[in-house]
């Protein structure tokens, strides 16, 4: 995950320095996302050691914090982070009365992450959001309105959007802008498109070094989303920015979508108990 390094000296100058002198001071809200935790593997001199997290109690946050955890206690370049843990029931009224910091990161359930980027922004807070920032209809209407909030108020709302700094993803941008070698993208055809691209996305994989434990909430497509929101949103960046660099794109004119299909994966009880550690699918 590069997008790290280039992001938060882009964040750090329209941010006020903490009493340490750190101008990026991260709070995690309701993490239940392994790139939540993933977004502290590594530290940086002008992001405050201390974390405040808010979240409701429960094996979404304790893996989490288990995973912070091992980066404290790793052999190799071990982190310091120190992790300020607040589990009310009231935790996202409680983060926001707080402001105990000026960046919140967002990775977990998607069911509710849209409302959770319309009241940070609201109340003056930068975002640093994973994909999908959205899973449903309304919750892109409400996306629409929170990016305006957000650039009314003078705030960052950012997506983890990883692929554009990963480094075959680079070259394979740079290779498809050499005529020389790659020739001129032809207008395609939905019988023979112009570009044709494919991810395969692993339910049991393994993250910094260790098996990675799925939430059950993780196979309800109506808290993860659909396939296209969740990897699928990495094949769309990728096309847009490979082929149309620096350009916006209008949602509302540029693209058309002329046929889909969506079908369910089998995942079998023992397959399930691997992945999530439950004995049993939950109701």
């Amino acid at each position: 995950f590069f997008i790290l390094p280039l992001l938060f000296p882009a964040l750090c100058a329209p941010l006020s320095a903490g009493p340490a002198g750190d101008s990026v001071r991260l709070i995690t809200l309701d993490p239940g996302h392994f790139h939540a935790g993933l977004v502290q593997k590594s530290m940086y001199p002008q992001v405050s050691p201390v974390v405040r997290v808010y979240a409701p109690a429960g094996p979404d946050l304790q893996d989490h914090l288990k995973r912070i955890e091992s980066f404290n206690t790793r052999a190799d370049q071990p982190t310091h982070w120190e992790e300020k843990v607040y589990t009310g029931p009231d935790f996202l009224q409680r983060m926001l009365k707080d402001r105990a910091g000026n960046v919140v990161v967002l990775a977990g359930n998607d069911a509710r992450k849209t409302e959770y980027i319309d009241r940070s922004v609201s109340a003056g807070f930068n975002v640093l959001a994973d994909k999908p920032m959205a899973i449903t209809p309304a919750d892109f209407k409400l996306l629409r309105k929170a990016f305006t909030r957000a650039a009314d108020r003078k705030v960052m709302l950012y997506d983890i959007m990883t692929e554009r700094y990963e480094i075959t993803s680079i070259l394979q941008c740079e290779l498809a802008h050499m005529p020389e070698l790659f020739g001129t993208l032809q207008k395609g055809t939905p019988n023979q498109p112009a570009v044709v691209i494919e991810s395969v996305h692993h339910f049991f994989k393994e993250v910094a070094g260790k098996p990675l434990t799925r939430p059950a909430w993780f196979y309800d497509v109506r808290q993860q989303g659909e396939a296209l929101p969740d990897v699928g949103t990495h094949l769309v960046d990728a096309v847009q920015w490979i082929c149309f660099p620096g350009q916006a794109l209008d949602w509302r004119k540029d693209v058309q979508v002329l046929s889909a299909r969506r079908w369910f994966t089998r995942i079998t009880p023992e397959q399930f108990k691997r992945s999530t550690g439950l004995e049993h699918y939950p109701d």
